[in-house]
């Protein structure tokens, strides 16, 4: 990896981590806050595209399990991959490639079918990895996991239209790469 390449990994990453100082909102019904973070990694992986995109989240992955207070409200360590919100973690990390793999064809580079992509990859991939893990980790049932991930959407598809148009501003071009 080039110096350039590694810098915006590194900028990107410290979006994800400044978007996660602001606090998060706890929601009553289930042990998962809304939070600013995954718009950056909805950024993220729109602006550096698969590879480098899942760099920066996994740098930042790494980070908070070393014990970084870098995840929303300050939470960091391997207790948070394994409890409640760790399906979402892993959602994260796949992020990047999976809206890369969606967004992929040539048609998806207008700004509504990449909110559609991004859309399946940040939201929809996440929220069902996030559901399986608050089945699987904590045993909730599976309705009411599932019912309770249906109150992050209108947010997060909020922050996908807000991902497209920064996306869109300022996508870092491909130059010189293999």
């Amino acid at each position: 990896m080039k110096i350039h390449d590694m810098t915006q990994v590194a900028l990107m990453t410290a979006v994800i981590i400044i978007l996660g100082l602001i606090p998060p909102i706890p929601l009553a019904f289930v042990p998962v806050p809304i939070v600013l973070q995954n718009l950056g990694i909805m950024i993220a992986s729109i602006v550096l595209g698969p590879k480098r995109g899942t760099i920066a989240v996994g740098l930042f992955l790494l980070l908070a399990l070393l014990g970084f207070p870098i995840l929303s409200g300050g939470q960091a360590g391997p207790a948070v991959f394994v409890g409640p919100t760790a399906g979402y973690l892993i959602g994260w990390l796949l992020t990047p490639a999976f809206i890369a793999s969606v967004n992929a064809s040539a048609f998806m580079h207008h700004p509504g079918r990449q909110a559609v992509g991004t859309w399946i990859g940040a939201v929809l991939l996440v929220d069902i990895l996030g559901s399986l893990w608050l089945i699987i980790g904590s045993g909730m049932p599976w309705l009411p996991a599932v019912m309770a991930n249906l109150a992050f959407i209108p947010g997060d598809t909020l922050k996908v239209a807000v991902a497209v148009i920064v996306g869109q501003r300022v996508r870092i071009p491909r130059i010189n790469r293999v």
